[in-house]
């Protein structure tokens, strides 16, 4: 295993978890709530904050799946991860540019942020098992989420300080220090995704003549894949499993902040909650990472399950700031390991020289998936007038994940990947 192939990987997560937690999670939702959706009653900022996010994973789930497939095909995964990232960095930036009223900008600019994120993403993960051997991949996989809590953590902390203390920095007010913000995340990505785009260079497959174009060669390998996971029965379960729960964990990663914010909790206290959730993060990946070689992977994924459902029916009862820090570091303790361990999981049960096209049934499990839960919140949370019910919807989404993950054999998954050409 290339040890400095490996720290130019981590690093790329280091520089986009900034995305994840300045746009996603902490900033953007407060300012889209209370400067440009100003006038909207604060259900409906939050609803149409939740349907702009079932938008963006639409589109995503609909091109991951192909893009994998093409990179593989073409050897390009490293071309495809550069575009999307540059995409999610100049939407970063160009949020500077909106101002009062201006929600269906900004819902514009979160949509193509967040493809560009996603999409990404999914070249990226299709990096990790030509980066590290199929008994390592559990702890650097954990390695990865871990180090994009603390880059993506601490540029969060120099934002809530240029916020809150906006005047020592020279800010006129708030709304500058935000929008300024927002700039620095697409500059810290572009910083720390260099030592990736320098260093790594992608297996070569063999060309061969082609009479059709990579966009119906990667549909007829999407049609192929699709056909082919019959194959696989307990990566399928894995996936139909990791669909359900994820569209759990994704909904309350974007939608917990503007949700706070609707029934009444403090912008700073919001945040530093946040802040929490991103430095409590950082030491229980790294344990989740070490107790991957002891414990078996499923009954910690397991675990990790019961303890988001617990935080949703809390999440439904919150009504004040401390709350809302309790659960902040409940999240903070799981959310990373339940990544971490999924992407492992799902690493080792794929077939080799197809990593980028199953990792696009990756991203389509994950993208697909997260369109329902800030959908289901939205609508419940518009039709009833306010967001609890929406938040405890959520549950069913847990539960279900757990069930089906009860029925994966990760061993006997490893070996029909190793058994079907």
């Amino acid at each position: 295993m290339d040890k400095k192939l490996v720290r130019s990987w981590v690093l790329y997560d280091w520089g986009n978890s900034a995305f994840a937690t300045t746009i996603m999670a902490a900033v953007l939702p407060i300012y889209y709530s209370e400067v440009a959706a100003k006038g909207l009653d604060s259900h409906l900022a939050t609803s149409y904050w939740g349907y702009s996010q079932s938008i963006a994973v639409l589109i995503v789930a609909i091109l991951a799946p192909v893009l994998g497939a093409i990179s593989d095909y073409s050897s390009s995964k490293k071309k495809f991860l550069r575009f999307f990232a540059y995409m999610g960095m100049t939407a970063s930036i160009l949020l500077a540019f909106v101002g009062e009223g201006d929600y269906i900008f900004v819902s514009l600019l979160m949509i193509i942020g967040t493809i560009g994120f996603s999409g990404g993403n999914v070249f990226y993960d299709a990096f990790l098992p030509e980066i590290a051997d199929r008994k390592e991949m559990d702890r650097v996989s954990a390695y990865g989420f871990a180090f994009g809590y603390i880059g993506g953590g601490i540029l969060l902390a120099v934002n809530l300080l240029m916020i809150v203390k906006y005047d020592w920095f020279g800010f006129p007010d708030e709304t500058s220090a935000t929008r300024t913000a927002f700039v620095t995340v697409g500059l810290w990505w572009f910083i720390f995704s260099l030592p990736l785009f320098l260093k790594m260079k992608e297996e070569k497959n063999i060309q061969v003549n082609r009479n059709e174009s990579y966009i119906q060669i990667g549909f007829k390998r999407v049609g192929n894949t699709f056909r082919s996971l019959g194959q696989y029965k307990q990566l399928l379960i894995f996936l139909l499993a990791f669909w359900m729960y994820n569209d759990g964990i994704s909904t309350i990663i974007k939608m917990a902040t503007i949700y706070g914010s609707e029934i009444g909790i403090g912008s700073n206290d919001l945040i530093a909650a946040l802040l929490i959730t991103q430095f409590v993060g950082i030491p229980c990946t790294f344990l989740f990472g070490w107790l991957s070689g002891k414990i078996h992977a499923k009954r910690l994924l397991t675990a990790t399950l019961i303890i988001y459902t617990g935080i949703v029916i809390l999440g439904y009862f919150m009504s004040t700031a401390l709350h809302f820090y309790f659960l902040a570091l409940c999240v903070g303790a799981v959310q990373g390991g339940a990544q971490a361990l999924s992407r492992s999981i799902y690493g080792r049960m794929i077939p080799r020289n197809r990593h980028a096209e199953f990792y696009g049934f990756y991203g389509i499990s994950s993208k697909f998936s997260a369109i329902f839960g800030p959908f289901i919140f939205a609508l419940v949370g518009q039709l009833s007038g306010s967001s609890r019910l929406g938040i405890f919807s959520l549950i069913f989404f847990f539960i279900a994940g757990m069930v089906l993950l009860q029925f994966v054999n990760i061993e006997k998954g490893e070996k029909e990947a190793n058994s079907i050409q």
